[in-house]
């Protein structure tokens, strides 16, 4: 059984904590919150007041934070534990921060010979409860390796992201989208609502479209993504969709910040001459205003 060391014992970081206690491992807990602290001893883990005892002679050190500039202050702040880092310890920060923070952190630790690997969570608490969380390992094969058997104590699975600082960025897209469509799909139940439509009747419709189903997986590997822009439906139409659904909105009153917004997206790209292309050149579109393609 492993030696780890968790930093912050907050919604998700307390029971993966007790995860990893339940699965044998000796654990070494700290947070500034000491009632935390005292459920997590109180299941045998073990604790110290400075950070640099919590992480003595430990082969894995956990970190749990609800931000970046918390991460790099733990680690390298005046009472930061980088200095009592065991010989062939590895960090692992599966926080949800912002990736660049990430890479700078990798970067130092990496100066001084010190292994870090991000490894961020998708799911809820109630999963982190279960140990079942989704672990989105960012590190080296190596790496990702000697901490499989710590990490599958608190998720059910483990995904190799492709590398270093990889994990976190998947994080930030599939938590773009998700959040994103939240806001969208509270539009279009508005929407439902105010037009005296039955949710379930909607709910039936869009189970079988791209409306639910998403686009990466329905239109996209069919058209765009093969470089197939040859209308099935036009941008144009789509459009003229979206505009329709905005004055209806606004007759009833409805606000679609999401579909106002998405709606000037599709004006832009009509404006570039895509009007007739298939609605998935939309990417294309993007990406052209990115400065990623030509």
């Amino acid at each position: 059984m492993a030696k780890i060391a968790f930093i912050g014992l907050g919604q998700m970081g307390s029971p993966m904590a007790t995860n990893l206690l339940k699965k044998g491992h000796e654990v070494s807990v700290y947070d500034i919150n000491l009632a935390a602290i005292e459920k997590l001893t109180a299941l045998g883990a073990a604790s110290s007041p400075t950070l640099n005892e919590v992480v003595q002679g430990c082969e894995f050190i956990i970190t749990m934070l609800p931000n970046g500039k918390l991460v790099e202050h733990v680690i390298f702040g005046e009472q930061g534990f980088v200095n009592a880092i065991a010989p062939n310890a590895l960090v692992i920060d599966m926080s949800t921060i912002h990736p660049f923070e990430s890479d700078q952190i990798r970067e130092k630790l990496n100066a001084l010979d010190i292994q870090f690997m991000d490894a961020p969570v998708g799911r809820t608490s109630d999963n982190a409860i279960a140990g079942t969380l989704l672990i989105l390992a960012g590190g080296t094969d190596e790496q990702i390796a000697k901490a499989s058997d710590i990490l599958l104590c608190m998720g059910s699975e483990i995904i190799n992201t492709g590398g270093p600082g990889h994990g976190i960025r998947v994080k930030l897209i599939n938590n773009f989208m998700s959040i994103s469509l939240n806001a969208l799909s509270a539009e279009t139940a508005t929407l439902c609502e105010a037009l005296d439509l039955p949710f379930d009747i909607a709910m039936r419709v869009m189970q079988g479209t791209p409306a639910n189903k998403g686009h990466f997986t329905t239109t996209w590997p069919n058209k765009v993504l093969k470089g197939d822009l040859s209308p099935a439906f036009m941008i144009d139409l789509a459009h003229k969709d979206l505009g329709i659904a905005l004055d209806v909105a606004n007759q009833l009153h409805v606000p679609l910040a999401m579909g106002a917004a998405s709606r000037e997206l599709y004006s832009q790209a009509r404006a570039m001459g895509r009007g007739k292309q298939d609605w998935t050149a939309i990417l294309e579109h993007v990406r052209f205003c990115s400065g990623l393609t030509k």
